[in-house]
């Protein structure tokens, strides 16, 4: 029989070790969240950039991007849940260049974060025509060059601002800018049996002119850059006779625009229509072009396919 005193004394160091085990717990919790919290946040203008960035960072910090997969990000009008999700970012990521022109005024509202354009050092292509004439074109990470400036520039923020995992952000860029090289040199090999007077690149917008000049295609487009007058008459009077006088044999559309303008040059010169390009936004995760890598291997075999005719 267990007496009396035997139980307070079992009770006691029930609701001792109980007492201790909270304490651990609640240690342990809160180192788990201090950890969290010293974890580099790196917040990103859209979703290229981002999965860039995710590449660079690894494990080591966290990325989230401002626009959401399949956005228009040129005229873009963040929300309040957006500032809310980027709020207490380290370090914020921009593409620059005149691309996202909404930008400033937000970032002025994101408390103590260090911004960065990523597309310093890149050699600007200069926009032809329209309101935006003579000021660069923005699309740069389209190119296999230029984008790996934008891989260093990401290594070199993130390293700036977390010194303690530089090498980690070293050894990840030059692992990606490998894998980059190698999609690069297959795209060019392929593209590289299409005949001289074939290799034109005629699509909606013209966001692709950084992958034209890297890969050796001569460019049309309807308008040079999204702004406010889309499929004008005018612009598409003017791609018809390009496409004519040229012998383009295909047209194509971007993902984040309508298709009937490229699909009515397509229609009224006999040319054939080509499909959607990606270049201003990646695709949710199940979705065609979840990666930038994923986002160069379709843009490009789509306009593979389109030249060959396959």
């Amino acid at each position: 029989m267990v007496s009396s005193g035997s139980n307070a004394w079992l009770q006691f160091n029930i609701r001792t070790l109980l007492a201790v085990a909270s304490v651990l717990v609640i240690a342990s919790m809160s180192q788990a969240i201090a950890a969290k919290k010293e974890k580099l946040l790196v917040a990103t203008t859209f979703t290229v950039i981002a999965d860039i960035a995710q590449n660079v960072a690894g494990e080591a910090a966290d990325v989230v991007s401002i626009t959401r997969p399949g956005a228009e990000i040129h005229n873009y009008q963040p929300t309040p849940r957006d500032l809310l999700r980027v709020r207490n970012a380290d370090v914020v990521l921009w593409n620059g260049l005149g691309l996202e022109r909404w930008f400033e005024k937000f970032i002025s509202r994101v408390k103590n974060a260090t911004d960065v354009v990523v597309s310093e050092g890149v050699v600007p292509i200069p926009i032809r025509e329209g309101p935006y004439s003579a000021k660069p074109n923005p699309h740069a990470w389209m190119s296999p060059a230029d984008v790996t400036i934008y891989v260093r520039n990401i290594e070199r923020a993130l390293a700036d601002a977390d010194p303690e995992n530089a090498d980690i952000y070293k050894t990840n860029s030059d692992n990606y800018i490998a894998e980059i090289e190698v999609v690069a040199k297959s795209i060019s090999e392929r593209l590289s049996v299409v005949p001289a007077e074939q290799r034109w690149l005629a699509s909606t917008e013209g966001a692709f002119s950084y992958l034209a000049r890297y890969f050796e295609l001569k460019e049309i487009y309807l308008w040079p850059i999204n702004a406010d007058a889309l499929g004008t008459p005018k612009q598409v009077k003017a791609m018809i006779d390009a496409v004519r006088d040229n012998n383009v044999p295909v047209v194509f559309s971007e993902s984040t625009l309508s298709d009937k303008p490229a699909r009515q040059v397509a229609r009224d010169t006999g040319a054939a229509y080509g499909g959607v390009l990606y270049v201003d936004s990646l695709s949710e995760a199940d979705g065609p072009v979840p990666t930038y890598l994923e986002l160069l291997r379709v843009t490009t075999e789509t306009i593979l396919k389109g030249l060959t005719g396959g």
